[in-house]
């Protein structure tokens, strides 16, 4: 059984639809107890990482989360789900769940030309392979939106990269945990690809 958390946030269904598309039945859950019993869970993002943390902590999801990342439980996290893996965000000085060391930033730029928050198609360029990225070939496009990106401690959890006013970190990944800054469910053919290879992940 695949979840999608419930965080009182985000654009649920559309990430359900989209796993639906590839073969991926997905439940939206708010349950921690049901997280427990997943066998792959996905954290979508929409939203700030304090609102997410308060939910999470609120429902106990948090600690669910955890114990399944440690039981091995595949775990896809998209936009904010990425963003909250790491130790800490700049939004609202939010220490997040620590799965992987590091911290999330904000955009900021001397040319006023460079909008935040960056929103629209960008290609990802791979900087390592991993299984998810099975097929993601060079010039291939994402969604994007959001303001704050990731910066890990680590160049080994770095999977892939995109350019705005310079490279930063779109894809990340730890064992059972990966993360992308862009939407898959919003990218087309390409981002489908992506949820398919994560619903035929085996860690």
């Amino acid at each position: 059984m695949a979840v999608i958390i419930d965080y009182e946030a985000g654009n649920l269904r559309s990430v359900q639809r989209a796993c639906a598309e590839v073969g991926l039945p997905a439940r939206i859950v708010a349950d921690p107890d049901v997280v427990r019993q997943a066998d792959r869970i996905i954290f979508p993002g929409v939203g700030a990482a304090g609102a997410a943390m308060r939910s999470l902590h609120a429902r106990g999801l948090d600690e669910a989360l955890r114990e399944a990342l440690a039981c091995g439980v595949p775990f896809l996290g998209i936009c904010l789900g990425l963003q909250i893996s790491l130790e800490r965000s700049e939004e609202n000085g939010q220490q997040t769940l620590g799965l992987i060391e590091g911290h999330v930033a904000r955009f900021a730029f001397d040319n006023p030309l460079l909008k935040i928050p960056h929103i629209g198609w960008n290609e990802v360029r791979v900087h390592r392979p991993h299984p998810l990225l099975h097929g993601i070939e060079a010039g291939d496009e994402f969604y994007f939106v959001h303001a704050y990106y990731p910066r890990p401690a680590r160049d080994d959890a770095v999977y892939a990269v995109a350019d705005y006013d310079g490279d930063f970190v779109c894809a990340l990944g730890k064992d059972n945990f990966f993360g992308t800054q862009f939407h898959p469910e919003k990218s087309g053919r390409v981002g489908l690809r992506l949820l398919f290879n994560f619903a035929h992940w085996d860690v």
